[in-house]
This record gives structure tokens, sequence and C-alpha cells, in this order.
């Protein structure tokens, strides 16, 4: 990896670091906290495990730097009481806080530009339409682990895990948060590819033809 890359991800490190402390110091509640925060805390260490044989994308890069921010703000206010997701509420004028569709859209998002790109470089797949139907796949599973994962901690807490779920009442919570997953995804196929393609073809051919 060149060395002007290694210096913006030792910095961007650096920062979700520093934030990921800020968000611990004082969160709503803490059980919540490690369970928002703990993509952040499996991603960080992959990411570097991985950046010299396999590194990403500039643009990969900085959208998991987004999401990372949007899961540790969840964890530090807990979903439901985000200042953001009321500001929202207000100015939509919606009957709940939003932010946590916010999330669930970049868990579509960030996992299909991931996605996209391990398939193309590790040369997986032939052809742009079953790439994108790959991608949505992968996308769509990843959000249904992600609920799986919620109801078993909504059996192993019981209301203690109200926080983490954050549903604030909606009885068609899991289907909307998938629904949002996926919007995610397909905007993420729908805006970025030009870009992303260009970003992977820049990369050293090495780095670029090599498999996970």
């Amino acid at each position: 990896m060149p060395a002007h890359r290694t210096t913006a991800l030792l910095l961007a490190s650096a920062a979700l670091v520093a934030l990921l402390v800020l968000s611990g110091l004082h969160p709503h509640d803490r059980a919540t906290w490690w369970m928002e925060v703990a993509p952040v805390l499996i991603a960080l260490p992959l990411l570097w495990a991985t950046h010299a044989r396999f590194p990403l994308t500039s643009l990969l890069y900085a959208l998991i730097f987004v999401h990372c921010c949007v899961l540790m703000l969840g964890g530090a206010y807990s979903y439901a009481r985000v200042p953001l997701g009321f500001w929202l509420q207000d100015l939509m004028q919606l009957g709940r806080n939003p932010y946590d569709k916010i999330g669930h859209f970049m868990q579509g998002f960030v996992p299909a530009l991931a996605a996209r790109e391990i398939l193309i470089r590790g040369r997986y797949v032939r052809g742009r339409k079953m790439l994108a139907f790959l991608v949505v796949c992968i996308v769509m599973a990843i959000s249904a682990g992600y609920e799986l994962i919620e109801w078993g901690a909504a059996l192993a807490m019981g209301q203690g895990a109200d926080e983490f779920l954050g549903t604030q009442g909606d009885p068609w919570d899991t289907q909307s948060d998938m629904f949002m997953a996926l919007v995610g995804g397909v905007a993420a196929l729908l805006l970025l590819p030009r870009l992303h393609d260009r970003q992977i073809a820049a990369l050293a051919p090495a780095a670029a033809d090599q498999k996970l």
C-alpha cells in the first residue's frame, strides 16, 4: 500500500478510536453500547490485518468510517434517543425517532460495496447482472443475520433488550429494518458503481488480483 494511503488509514483509525472512547464515556446504557459498537471492534482489527495483502479502495474505507460513526452514535445514545433522529422526526413529522433506519440503510449500503469489491477483485462472478444479484443477496443475508442476533438478544435479556432493539413499539420494525438495508444496498449499486470501478482499476495489479 502506498505510504499516503497507510498514513490516511492510520489517521482514520486514530479518529475512530478517539470517537469510540468518547462514545463509551457515558453511554445511555452500557450493555447496549457494547452490542452496538461490537462491529467497530471487529472491523478495525480486521481491516488492519488485511490492509497489506488486500487493501480496499479509498471509497470503501471512507464508507466504513462513516458507518462506524453511525454505529458509535447509536451506541452512545441508544438508537431511539439519538438527537439527530429527533430532529429528523420533527422535520418530517414522523411518529418515532428514525435514526435506527439510517443505521439499517448503512447496513445495506456499505456491505454492498464491500461485497461488490470482493466479488470483482476475486473474479468470483462474471456479468454485471449476476454481480448485482449476488450483492443484494449478500446484503439481505447480513441484514437477516443481524435481525436473528437482535432476536437472540431479546430472548436472552428480556425487557433489557429494548434499548438494543430500538423498536419503539413498532410491530413491523424487523421488516422495515430489512427493507432499509435493501434500499441501502440497491442505492449503492445505482449511485457508486462507476467511481467504485475506477478505484478498483487504480489499485496495484498484484493487490487487485489477490484473493482473500
